[in-house]
This record gives structure tokens, sequence and C-alpha cells, in this order.
């Protein structure tokens, strides 16, 4: 099994267990079975519109083995990364939500609701509420030199319906009003992946996400063994095309497949094989002799271009070209 091997599970929510407030399928059934072979579990999420207690009731109501202490979220690493740049009892405009109002306050920080109150800092986390209005105020703010925190800044978020803008969106048209970055508490800072791993005092983490730019990223960072799983928004095309520092170790289709051999991935002399597939790179070109809807294809395409570029610092889309079709496998 590819868990094997493994003590901890740190899994993303968002587009790996679960899309707007359904469940993934097999995702559950793949968590619940971690206790059967005393593999720790803790869930690691950009998402800083809940609290930890909210967020495990949403994942109980799903049948999914959960509790407030499993969930390490970004809203209460954004606030104390606010309260290591600035004084208790500094003034903070929030915008985001009201847990994350209440993460802040837990660290002696006073509240203010406009740029006029002078604020001495600015907090950004996503919320469904958010408006204009809000981040203009924070621009303001900002521009007037107040210290700037962004919870994440995932670009998109997997709902039901498909994909909608993320945090980084918002947050990106306060960065243009400002020309101002701000510090960034969440993925891909290894920050809260050690922290869960400390927790449950893990040494062979695995983390697994649905994106390439947080979670995989952010497990790299951490130096924790990483897995994309094809549920949200990443494509095995996508992490194919990914440069080093976001590509992952393993590619799987759901949760499910944590618990079936991984396929081993093998270099010959003219290229990768695994499984049926074979792959080689000719300058910016990939045959791969297999099919393009069977993952392994995928697998053996990403570990010849990888070994035939190992150290890109952008994405770069080779061209594919595969010579089979053999049915729907993946």
């Amino acid at each position: 099994m590819l868990i094997s091997g493994f003590d901890a599970l740190l899994s993303d929510l968002d587009g790996v267990v679960y899309a707007g407030n359904g469940a993934i399928p097999n995702a559950i059934e793949a968590l619940n079975r971690l206790s059967e072979h005393s593999i720790a579990l803790a869930y690691v999420t950009n998402n800083a519109s809940r609290s930890p207690k909210a967020v495990a009731a949403h994942l109980s109501e799903l049948g999914a083995p959960a509790s407030a202490g499993q969930v390490f979220g970004s809203a209460d690493a954004g606030a104390e990364l606010l309260a290591q740049k600035l004084p208790r009892g500094s003034k903070i405009l929030v915008v985001g939500s009201s847990y994350l109002r209440d993460c802040v306050t837990a660290f002696g920080m006073e509240l203010v609701t406009s740029h006029l109150d002078g604020p001495h800092g600015v907090i950004q986390g996503f919320d469904p509420s958010i408006g204009w209005k809000d981040l203009a105020e924070a621009a303001f703010a900002i521009n007037r030199g107040a210290v700037w925190v962004a919870t994440n800044t995932d670009q998109t978020i997997p709902r039901a319906e498909g994909i909608a803008p993320g945090n980084g969106m918002l947050v990106a048209a306060v960065q243009a009003a400002t020309t101002v970055k701000p510090f960034v508490a969440g993925k891909p800072e290894p920050l809260l992946f050690q922290r869960a791993a400390e927790n449950f005092e893990a040494t062979r983490p695995l983390v697994v996400g649905d994106r390439l730019d947080t979670d995989i990223l952010g497990g790299n960072n951490a130096g924790y063994s990483t897995v994309l799983v094809l549920t949200g928004v990443d494509t095995a095309a996508t992490a194919l095309a990914a440069r080093t520092a976001e590509r992952p170790d393993f590619l799987i289709r759901d949760l499910g497949e944590l618990y079936v051999p991984y396929p081993t991935v093998r270099a010959t002399g003219f290229g990768i094989r695994c499984g049926e597939a074979f792959a080689s790179v000719d300058a910016e070109t990939i045959t791969i002799d297999g099919d393009e809807n069977d993952l392994n294809a995928w697998r053996a395409a990403c570990a010849a271009w990888w070994l035939a570029h190992p150290h890109v610092d952008e994405a770069t889309s080779p061209l594919t070209v595969f010579t089979q079709t053999v049915g729907n496998r993946a």
C-alpha cells in the first residue's frame, strides 16, 4: 500500500475530502481506514472562514473521523504571524470571517473597522461576504503603512458547482491597489504542516492535496513526502508541467488509492516505465507508449520529463504524444 511506511497523513480538505458541502467519492472510507493501520490524521487547510470546531463538525457529519484538535487552519496561523509582527494592543483591520476576528482578539489585539481608525495591521482571509468596500478599506490602510498579513493566497477554491475564485484573487486585488506584498501564513509556507506533524509526534508524515502551488509546494517546503490527488484543482497534465519545487512524489486518482500498491516507476536505458506504459523525452516532446486515460502513462511521463529537466523554476508544458488508446482506465 502507498500509505505503508508513513505514520501520519496530513490532508488538505477542499478538493481532497469534500467539494462544497459534499464528500468526494472514496475519501471518507479512506480516512476511516487510517486508524486500522495506526496512522495519525491531521487536516491542514488554508480555508480561514471557519473555526477548527466548525470544520470538525462538518467532517463528522460527512462520516469522517474528526476533532477540533486535528484541524490546523490558516486563520490561527495568520493571527499568530500578525502577533509576531506587532505588539499586543495594536489596532487591526480584519478582512475576513468572524472566526478570524476571534483569532486576532485572542492575541490581545484591538479590532477596528475602518482605515480612519488608524490600524497598525491588516489581516485578510477568505469569507464569502467580502465585498469591494472591504478590499478598499484594506488598501487604504496598507497604503498608509499598516502591516499586511494574508492567511493564504489560493487563487481558486473547489466548490460543489465547480472551481470558484479563492482568497488569492482577493489578495491580488488589494496588492494591485497597493503594490505591497503581504506576509503569508498558510500553505505553501511549511508552518502548518510542521505543527500538525509535531502535534502527533510524526516522523514520517505524508502530505496529500489537490493543489501544486499550496499543498504540494508546502509539503515539499516542510521536507515531507507529497501526493497529488486528482479530485480537485490540479491534474496529471499540470503536475507534468510543474516547476521543480511543486512536483509531487506520488500521483493518485483519489484517497482510496492510498490503500493499493503504488506502481514501480523504473528508469531504463531509453526512458521510464510504469506498469505497461513507457515514456521517453526528445527535446521538448514526450512520447508515451500508453493510453492518455491510464494514470500510469502520466506517471511515466512525469518521471521522464522531470529526469530530463531536474531544475526548473517556471512551469513548462512539453508536447505529449500518446501512442495507444486502450480504454478509459484513469
